[in-house]
C-alpha cells in the first residue's frame, strides 16, 4: 500500500496513474495498491467518512483488497462534507440537480483536485468523442461562468478549451432554456458551410431541441461526420423519452446515424466518466458504459453488497481513483445489469431501507 502524506502527493501519484494507463486495462495489483493507498488518505483526513468505515468495521488495517472499502451512498452528499478538504480551501463546489438546496448533493474541489478532474475527463473523453472529423462543437447547455456549480459545465468548459481552434457555440442560459436562434442558426451555418458538428447535450436539452426543430425544419441533414453525445436524466425539465426513442429521434430530424451517438454516464459526485460507445468503433448491442482504468464499476445485490453474477442486476457502485479529494468509492442509486466488458444502465432504483442503502451509518459525523 502507498502511503500520503499530502493531497498534493495523491492527486499527483493519481495523475501519474491515470496518465501511464489511459490506453490500455491496469493491472490489479497496480489499481489495489494506489486505491488502498488513497482510501487510508482519506480515512486519516474525514472524520464523517472514517467513522461511517468504522460502523462498517473497515478501515485501513482490516481490508487488503479495493473491493472492500465502503461504498458511500451518494444521497450522503447531501448532508455531509465528505471531503479532505478543509473549509478554506473548498474553492469550487459542485452541486448535482434538485428541487431545492437541500436536496442536491455537493461535491468539493481546489486547485489541485480539480487539476486531476480535468486530466481524468479529458483523456477518457478524447478516446470516445474525437475521431479524424475535425467537427465544429455546439453545447447546448450554458457557459461555465453562468452555471459554476455544474459538474457537467465544468466538463464541457474543460472540452472546449482543449479544442479552442474549432468554431463552438454555447446556447442555453443559466436555466438551461436553449436560445433558439443561435442553437438553430448555428446548426443552418453547419450546413451551408457543410462542416460537421457535435452536440453536446443533456437529455431533456435534445428534447427542447427536437421539439424547436418541430416548427423550424432543417432543410438537409446534417454534413456526413455529424456527432451527438447525450447525458442522461430530464429531472423534471421535460417530457421523459426512452433512450432508443430519443436517438431515434435525434438520427431522424438532424440526420446523425445512431452509431454516433453517443451516451455518457457521470455525476457530480465522481471525477471519471464512462461512456456506452466510441466514434471510431463499432458499438455492439446493448451499448455497454466501460470507465476508464482508473475507474471501476461493480453491480452489486442492495441486500449484501456482494457483486452479483453476470447477466443480473444490482445497485451500480463506482471505485474511481480521480476522487482523491473526496470518497474512493460510491454506491449510487442507479440499477445496472452487469455484464463481463461493462454495464447496461436500467434507470433509478426505488430504495427501501435497506443496510447498503440506508444512511444510519452516518449518525456518527
Amino acid at each position: 500500500m502507498i502511503k500520503f502524506s499530502s493531497l498534493a502527493e495523491a492527486c499527483n501519484t493519481a495523475r501519474n496513474f491515470i496518465r501511464q494507463n489511459a490506453g490500455a486495462p491496469t493491472a490489479d495489483d497496480e489499481f489495489n495498491s494506489l486505491a488502498l493507498g488513497i482510501f487510508a488518505f482519506q480515512f486519516k483526513q474525514n472524520t464523517a467518512f472514517a467513522n461511517f468505515c468504522r460502523s462498517e468495521n473497515r478501515t485501513p488495517d482490516t481490508i487488503i483488497n479495493w473491493r472492500e472499502i465502503p461504498a458511500v451512498p451518494t444521497r450522503a452528499f447531501k448532508s455531509l462534507d465528505l471531503t479532505v478538504l478543509p473549509k478554506v480551501d473548498r474553492k469550487t463546489v459542485f452541486r448535482s440537480s434538485g428541487t431545492t438546496q437541500t436536496e442536491r448533493t455537493r461535491h468539493f474541489h481546489n486547485r489541485i483536485t480539480l487539476t486531476l478532474y480535468h486530466d481524468s475527463l479529458w483523456l477518457w473523453f478524447y478516446k470516445h468523442l474525437l475521431d479524424e472529423s475535425n467537427n465544429r462543437l455546439l453545447f447546448l447547455l450554458p457557459p461555465l461562468a453562468q452555471a459554476p456549480e455544474s459538474s457537467l459545465a465544468h466538463m464541457m468548459d474543460a472540452v472546449s478549451q482543449h479544442l479552442t481552434k474549432r468554431v463552438q457555440c454555447f446556447a442555453a442560459d443559466w436555466q438551461w432554456r436553449i436560445n433558439s436562434n443561435a442553437a438553430i442558426k448555428f446548426l443552418y451555418d453547419c450546413i451551408e458551410q457543410n462542416k460537421p458538428v457535435t452536440i453536446f447535450g443533456t437529455a431533456f436539452s435534445f428534447v427542447h431541441l427536437l421539439d424547436l426543430l418541430k416548427t423550424t425544419r432543417l432543410k438537409h441533414a446534417l454534413p456526413d461526420g455529424s456527432a451527438a453525445m447525450e447525458t442522461g436524466g430530464y429531472k423534471g425539465r421535460s417530457r421523459e423519452v426512452p433512450k432508443t426513442e430519443l436517438h431515434r429521434s435525434i438520427n431522424n430530424k438532424l440526420g446523425i446515424p445512431e452509431k454516433r451517438i453517443i451516451s455518457e454516464y457521470g455525476m457530480c459526485e465522481l471525477s471519471s466518466q464512462a461512456y456506452d460507445g466510441a466514434l471510431n468503433h463499432t458499438n455492439a448491442v446493448p451499448h455497454l458504459f466501460r470507465f476508464p482504468p482508473w475507474a471501476r464499476a461493480r453491480v452489486v445485490s442492495p441486500e449484501t453488497m456482494l457483486e452479483v453474477k453476470l447477466g443480473e442486476t444490482g445497485l451500480l457502485q463506482i471505485t474511481d481513483l480521480a476522487n482523491v479529494g473526496s470518497v474512493l468509492s460510491l454506491l449510487t442509486e442507479d440499477l445496472a445489469c452487469r455484464y463481463d466488458n461493462g454495464f447496461e444502465l436500467l434507470g433509478r432504483a426505488e430504495l427501501a431501507k435497506s443496510r447498503g442503502c440506508s444512511l444510519m451509518n452516518f449518525t456518527y459525523a
